[in-house]
């Protein structure tokens, strides 16, 4: 799949754009201003695979825990800004990696380029959204509502803007809860601009409903080759944010690593609880994938199938697979049957396989 190329920014050790690999992002939903608790959560999106954490700075209290939450994280740290300039300028001093900023809402040119002039200083890009939500008046009226075309001249506005002020360490998110509206402004925008694009569909909704948009709005700016960071917004615990990230990504072909599950959709035909299997599987399966992609392993598909028509051809087919019949399944492993089993031990005989393959030394 081909990528368009942009710029390539530095967000702390993270490469942003250039060809890097597409990175992971999420947001706590912790108050800032507690540290400890803070700490905590990006510890635990740090080990489900995020990649860059954005923390809210919505006073003085919070810009200043940024220095201690920086000091006690090992991803890169991003000040997510609105309406006071200097909350940006103390985020900066107190050691954030990145800041999130709408430069139409923090005040005038003289504030934009002070923000600007010491994020220069210290060698830190700058992300400029632009939401559909937050679309300037004159806009809307000029293009007679929110738009496609009303977001890209936003946002082109916003980077022609710093540029101007001999700022170009850049990072541009337009994010719209329009799927197909955010998919047309980022493809109009991605001709315009050449710096790297944050990704994501903004306000998605819960886990379940946002899961849906986001694998339509996202994976369609994924597979168009647009994109360079992404963040899945849900309305739930983060860390479902950064699981789903990744699923989208292995999916795209954007993550060469870890493990596919398929199985079949059931029919009439299928001889055992293929349903509940199935999420067995996928249960058992998470420690795997997370050791599979932490080593950078050759990705691998497992395949669950419930009946004799395309089982045995799709289990076959698939790195290790169960194709099960009447209160039994057989087991393959790379094309090669290994044995057959009552179904309550095809489960148990699958992973013992998994096991062997996982303590081989990585390809």
């Amino acid at each position: 799949m081909n990528r368009k190329l942009t710029k390539q920014v530095w967000v702390g050790n993270v490469a942003i754009g250039g060809g890097a690999p597409i990175s992971i992002q999420s947001m706590t939903n912790t108050d800032t201003r507690d540290i400890k608790a803070t700490v905590e959560q990006i510890a635990r999106l740090a080990d489900e695979g995020c990649d860059i954490i954005r923390c809210a700075v919505p006073d003085t209290e919070a810009a200043e825990a940024i220095s201690h939450i920086k000091k006690a994280v090992r991803i890169p740290l991003v000040a997510d800004i609105h309406f006071d300039y200097r909350l940006a300028m103390q985020a900066i001093s107190n050691g954030a990696d990145k800041i999130r900023l709408n430069p139409g809402n923090i005040g005038g040119p003289d504030k934009v380029r002070a923000v600007l002039d010491a994020a220069k200083e210290r060698s830190i890009p700058i992300r400029a959204g632009v939401n559909s939500g937050s679309l300037e008046k004159h806009l809307i009226d000029k293009h007679g509502g929110v738009t496609a075309e009303a977001l890209a001249e936003s946002a082109a506005a916003t980077v022609r803007l710093m540029e101007a002020m001999d700022f170009d360490d850049i990072i541009v998110s337009i994010k719209a809860s329009d799927i197909k509206l955010n998919y047309d402004a980022h493809l109009i925008l991605s001709e315009k601009l050449k710096y790297p694009l944050h990704i994501g569909i903004t306000e998605s909704g819960t886990v379940n409903k946002g899961k849906t948009k986001s694998a339509a709005g996202i994976g369609a700016l994924l597979l168009a080759g647009i994109g360079d960071t992404v963040r899945v917004s849900l309305t739930g615990d983060p860390i479902m944010e950064i699981r789903f990230a990744r699923e989208l990504l292995q999916a795209t072909g954007h993550i060469k690593s870890g493990i596919d599950l398929i199985s079949c959709p059931t029919c009439g035909r299928t001889g055992v609880d293929l349903i509940s299997m199935a999420e067995r599987v996928e249960e058992r399966l998470l420690p795997y994938n997370e050791r599979w992609m932490k080593e950078k392993r050759r990705p691998i598909k497992v395949a669950v199938m419930g009946c004799e028509v395309n089982g045995p051809g799709e289990a076959r087919e698939a790195d290790l697979g169960i194709a099960f019949g009447r209160g039994r399944g057989a087991v393959f492993s790379k094309g090669k049957l290994e044995g057959t089993y009552p179904e309550d031990r095809c489960i148990d005989a699958l992973f013992d396989l998994l096991a062997k393959e996982l303590n081989k030394q990585p390809d």
